[in-house]
Order: C-alpha cells, then structure tokens, then sequence
C-alpha cells in the first residue's frame, strides 16, 4: 500500500489551511483549555503543558501513509496570521475518510468551520478519490450535527451510549457522505485554491 498524496497547504477565501508549526503553540493554548471547546470532542481540557504535548504530536501529523493515520492541520485566519481552530482528515480504510473539526470558541457562528470543512471534503473526494467520509458526534452537540447536514451529510446511525466518553455513557450520531452526493451538493465559499 502506498500513500496518498495531500498537497499542503489548502487556501480559501479567509483560511490557510497548513501543517502545525512550534509557533502555533499560544492559539492553540486558548482553545484547547477553553471547556466550551472541549467538552463535545474527545480530548480533555488541556494546561499549557498539555497543549504543548499535544502540538509536539500534531507536528508530524501531515501526512497519510497508511490506513488508521489523521492528517491534522492548523487553520489560519488570513487576515490576522492566527490559527483560530483545526481540521482532520482519517484515512479511514479503502477510499474512506472521517472528517473532525474544533474551533476557537470566539471564531464560531462565522462560517469559519464551514470553509474549511469544505476544503477538507474536497481534498478528500476531488484529490484524494474517496469515496465516502463518515463524521462522528457526540448526541448534544447541534452545532456540528447542523454543520454536517449543512455539508450535504446525512445521519446514519444513532449508537445509544456506546462510548464512555469523559466519565459518562454517551450516545454518539453517525453521519456520512459519499463522493456522489458531495458533486450533487452546494458548496459553502468559494472554490479551493492553493495559495
């Protein structure tokens, strides 16, 4: 098996989508201690040295080599050079994906998910060839269940607490896509461009 080939950086309208850098550390820091942030994904509330842990992890996560891998980038506000939240992109098996995402709790309800979501759906599907990506939510988190439906994905499963998740059983929703319904839908933002 051989690798797929991710081009990086990915640029929109607003965002640079682009590997972690040791420079990253101070956004990085704001969000992920934020308990609002955290508290629908599956990582804890993280101190600074935490964060700088998790980054040091994050640095070499640019690639997709094998079945199992994340590619995990920062997303950068163009306007300000800061890294307001991040993608991810699982090569999830053959010509499957999962798509993830976090924000920067004072960059939501701006279309800034949405953007690059959609860059992400379109290296996946346009550059990458897969066929179907899958988005895994935690059952209360409406926000990412409307952003997904928003995407084109649709519901497909409802898994009633099959996962402990941060001390309690949690139900988890299922969403997916397949490249045939993302070519039939309307794309937020503009077209992808490399910068």
């Amino acid at each position: 098996m051989t690798g797929l080939d991710v081009r990086l950086p990915i640029g929109t309208e607003r965002l640079l989508l682009r590997p972690h850098r040791p420079d990253d550390f101070d956004d990085l820091a704001r969000f992920h201690g934020d308990p609002e942030v955290v508290r629908h994904v599956p990582w804890p509330v993280r101190d600074r040295a935490a964060t700088e842990e998790a980054l040091t992890v994050k640095l070499g996560q640019t690639e997709l080599l094998e079945h199992g891998q994340w590619l995990v980038l920062a997303v950068e506000l163009r306007a300000t050079a800061t890294v307001i939240g991040e993608v991810l992109l699982k090569w999830a098996g053959d010509r499957q994906g999962e798509l993830g995402f976090a924000f920067a709790r004072d960059h939501h309800g701006q279309g800034y998910a949405a953007e690059a979501s959609a860059a992400l759906l379109r290296l996946g599907f346009d550059d990458l060839g897969f066929h179907r990506i899958t988005a895994v939510v935690i059952d209360g988190n409406s926000a990412s269940a409307r952003l997904l439906e928003r995407l084109g994905f649709r519901q497909e499963a409802r898994h009633v607490d099959a996962v402990h998740f941060k001390g309690a059983w949690t139900t988890q929703l299922v969403f997916a896509l397949l490249a045939a319904e993302w070519r039939g839908t309307t794309l937020p933002g503009p077209p992808l461009g490399r910068p």
